[in-house]
């Protein structure tokens, strides 16, 4: 199972340099990031290759964090590669929390990471039709 670490910061000068900084100490690599503002305060949501290591040392540093499952599904880099998963999630009830993508290899393939709140029947309906879902170990390594 993925996870990716959502990290809760006041929305000020610097803090996106703490956290990379506690990262880059621990030796933990980004994968992938999203940084949301929200005025105040906002959400950095990062995708590492260790994320036990990164979630330890950032609430040890006394950032709040979360450790959250996402499924990172493969898909076709091409047009209407992402809307056949929408489809296959739209069809079977599946809501979307939140998402992020990126592209592995340029015209072939793409990871979309989502975020559901049934992660269980998201999984089954997602292998049950045809798509593959990275092992966490290969989305690390990525």
């Amino acid at each position: 199972m993925a996870e990716q670490i959502n990290i809760f910061v006041e929305n000020k000068q610097g803090r996106l340099n703490t956290i990379t900084e506690i990262l880059f100490e621990n030796d933990v690599n980004i994968r992938a990031i999203v940084i949301a503002d929200r005025e105040k305060f906002g959400v950095i949501k990062i995708l590492v290759d260790k994320p036990l290591v990164a979630y330890k040392a950032l609430t040890d540093a006394g950032l709040a964090c979360a450790l959250k499952k996402v499924l990172a599904i493969i898909i076709d880099d091409r047009a209407g590669g992402l809307h056949n998963l929408t489809k296959t999630f739209s069809g079977r009830g599946i809501d979307i929390i939140d998402a992020y993508g990126f592209v592995i290899k340029s015209n072939m393939k793409a990871v979309l990471c989502v975020e559901v709140k049934d992660y269980e029947s998201a999984k089954a309906i997602v292998e049950d039709n045809g798509f593959r879902i990275l092992a966490d170990s290969d989305l690390y390594k990525l």
